[in-house]
C-alpha cells in the first residue's frame, strides 16, 4: 500500500526533529557549537511544537493502524517540545556542555513524540526503547562523577528488566487477540471470549513497563538514585516528561483496550486505585524523612505521579481531562522547584536542607518563587496545583470514589508538612553564610517564565482545562 505524500504533514513535527537532529549533529561535527547547540536545539523543539500546534484541532485519524494523528498526540506533542526546551534553557544556565547532551534531549523529544501517537504495541515499544536509551545516557552525562555513573548504571538495569517485562505481557496479549493493533485488539475483546486471568496478567506485565517509566509503585526503586546522581537538569527533565510520555501511553492504551467500554472499566479501576493510593502514600512518607532536596522532591514526583493515577482510578471523561490538565501545572512547577534547587546547589555545592538556612535574606527573588512553587506542588490555593487537584478530587466524588479522594486529601496534608519544613528553612532560621547567592537577570527571567503560570492558571485556567477536554475527548471510543 503506497504512502500519500499528503499524510507527511501528520509527521511534520517529527520530521522537524529529525531533520534537526541531524543537521545539528552534522554542523558540530564539522565545527563544535558548545553553547551554541543549545539554542540550535529551542530552534528544532520550537519549530517542532509550532507544527503541532498549527495542526490542531486536525483530523483525527489512525495512519496504516500503527500511528494515530488526532488532537491527543498534538497536545503531547507540544507538551514534550515545551518541557524539552525548558530543560535546555535550564542546562544553558547550569553547566557548560557539548552538542551531544543536545542532540540527546531532542532525540528524546523525538521519541515521546512518537509515543504519545502509538497505536501499535511495536510501534509502543520502539518509541519506549526511543525514549529511554538518550535517558541511560543523560543520567550519566558526568562523566567523572560516580554518582551520576550509578544513577546511570541503575537506571539502565531496572530499565532493562521492565522493559522485559513489558514484552512478556505484550505477547501474551498478541497471544490472546493475534493482532499488535490497538483497534483490533478492541475488536477482538468486545466480539470474542477472552480469558479474564490471561489478559489481566497481559496488562498487568504492560503496566509494570509503564508504570517503571512514571515511577508508580512499586516499580519506583531507581527513582531517588537516580534523581539524586544526575544532573539537576536532567532530574527535572526526567521528572516531567519521561513520566508524562508514560502517563500518555498508558492512558492510549487503557482508553483503546478497555474490554467493556472506557466508562466501565472491567475493573480496571480496582487496579489504578490501589496504585494510586499506594504511590502517593509511599511517596509522601519516604519525603518526610529527607535531608538532601533532590531526593525529597523524587520522592514527592512518586507521590504526584499517585495524584494523577486518581484520574485513571475514577475512569471518566472528568478524570483523564483532570490528568492532562495536572501534567500542564506539573511540568512549570516541578521545573520551577528544581531550579531553585539547583540555584543554591551551585552555590553552596550541595543541596542539602540547611543549605537552605536563611535563603530569604541571601537570595530573597528565589526564595520567593521556590515557596509558590512547594505551596503549588501542595495543592493550595490560589495557585494552579489547587485547581489540577481539584479536578482530580472532583472526578473521585463524581464517580462515588470518596475512600480514594479522602486518601488523597490526607497525603496532601502530609505533604505540607515537608513542604512548609523548606519554607521555614528559608525564612524563619538564620543563615549560615552571610554572603548572597547571585541572582542574574537570566535566572531571574526563567523563575519568573515558570512561576507566572503557575499564578495565572491558579484564577483563570479555563483555556487549558478546555484544550484538555478537547484532547481527550476524541481519542476516547
Amino acid at each position: 500500500m503506497p504512502f500519500p505524500l499528503t499524510h507527511l504533514v501528520y509527521f511534520s513535527p517529527e520530521l522537524i526533529l529529525i531533520i534537526g537532529f541531524v543537521v545539528l549533529m552534522i554542523v558540530d561535527v564539522i565545527r563544535p557549537l558548545r553553547r551554541g547547540a543549545g539554542i540550535v536545539a529551542l530552534v528544532i523543539l520550537g519549530a517542532a511544537a509550532i507544527a503541532a500546534i498549527s495542526a490542531w484541532p486536525g483530523t483525527s485519524q489512525t495512519i496504516f493502524a500503527t500511528y494515530a494523528h488526532d488532537p491527543f498526540a498534538l497536545f503531547f506533542k507540544v507538551f514534550f517540545c515545551l518541557a524539552t526546551m525548558v530543560a535546555v534553557l535550564f542546562s544553558l544556565f547550569t553547566f557548560k556542555t557539548d552538542a551531544e547532551y543536545y542532540l540527546l534531549l531532542v532525540g528524546s523529544a523525538l521519541g515521546m513524540s512518537l509515543l504519545s501517537g502509538a497505536h501499535d504495541l511495536i510501534l509502543l515499544f520502539l518509541a519506549i526503547e526511543m525514549v529511554s536509551i538518550p535517558s541511560y545516557i543523560l543520567a550519566g552525562v558526568y562523566r567523572g562523577k560516580r554518582s551520576s555513573g550509578e544513577a546511570a548504571l541503575k537506571y539502565v538495569l531496572y530499565g532493562a528488566v521492565s522493559t522485559g517485562v513489558m514484552l512478556f505481557g505484550m505477547s501474551l496479549l498478541y497471544g490472546l487477540t493475534g493482532s499488535t493493533d490497538f483497534e483490533m485488539i478492541r475488536n477482538h475483546f468486545l466480539q470474542e471470549s477472552t480469558s479474564p486471568i490471561t489478559l489481566f496478567l497481559a496488562m498487568l506485565f504492560i503496566m509494570a513497563g509503564l508504570g517503571y517509566k512514571i515511577a508508580m509503585v512499586p516499580f519506583h526503586f531507581w527513582c531517588p538514585d537516580v534523581y539524586e546522581g544526575a544532573p539537576t537538569p536532567i532530574t527535572a527533565f526526567f521528572s516531567v516528561a519521561p513520566k508524562a510520555a508514560g502517563l500518555a501511553a498508558l492512558l492510549r492504551l487503557t482508553v483503546t483496550l478497555l474490554p467493556e467500554g472506557w466508562e466501565a472499566g472491567w475493573d480496571w479501576p480496582v487496579m489504578f486505585t490501589l496504585a494510586s493510593a499506594a504511590t502517593m502514600t509511599l511517596g509522601n512518607l519516604a519525603a518526610i524523612r529527607q535531608q538532601n532536596l533532590k531526593r525529597l522532591l523524587a520522592y514527592s514526583s512518586i507521590a504526584h505521579a499517585g495524584y494523577i493515577l486518581m484520574g485513571f482510578a475514577a475512569a471518566c471523561f472528568l478524570g483523564f481531562q483532570a490528568v492532562l490538565f495536572y501534567l500542564v501545572v506539573y511540568l512549570f512547577m516541578n521545573f520551577g522547584a528544581f531550579f531553585a534547587v539547583d540555584i543554591v546547589a551551585r552555590k553552596e555545592g550541595s543541596e542539602t536542607l540547611r543549605d537552605f538556612r536563611g535563603l530569604g535574606y541571601r537570595a530573597p527573588f528565589t526564595a520567593v518563587v521556590f515557596a509558590i512553587f512547594l505551596f503549588s506542588l501542595v495543592g493550595l490555593p490560589p495557585l494552579a496545583g489547587f485547581i489540577g487537584k481539584f479536578y482530580l478530587f472532583a472526578a473521585l466524588i463524581q464517580q462515588h470514589m470518596i475512600p480514594l479522594a479522602i486518601i488523597g486529601i490526607l497525603n496532601s496534608g502530609v505533604s505540607l508538612w515537608y513542604y512548609v519544613k523548606i519554607v521555614r528553612e528559608m525564612f524563619l532560621r538564620d543563615p549560615l553564610k552571610s554572603e548572597p547567592i547571585p541572582e542574574g537577570v537570566g535566572t531571574k527571567l526563567l523563575l519568573l517564565f515558570l512561576v507566572v503560570p503557575i499564578v495565572v492558571m491558579g484564577v483563570y485556567w479555563s483555556p487549558i482545562i478546555a484544550i484538555a477536554g478537547e484532547a481527550f475527548k476524541l481519542v476516547a471510543p
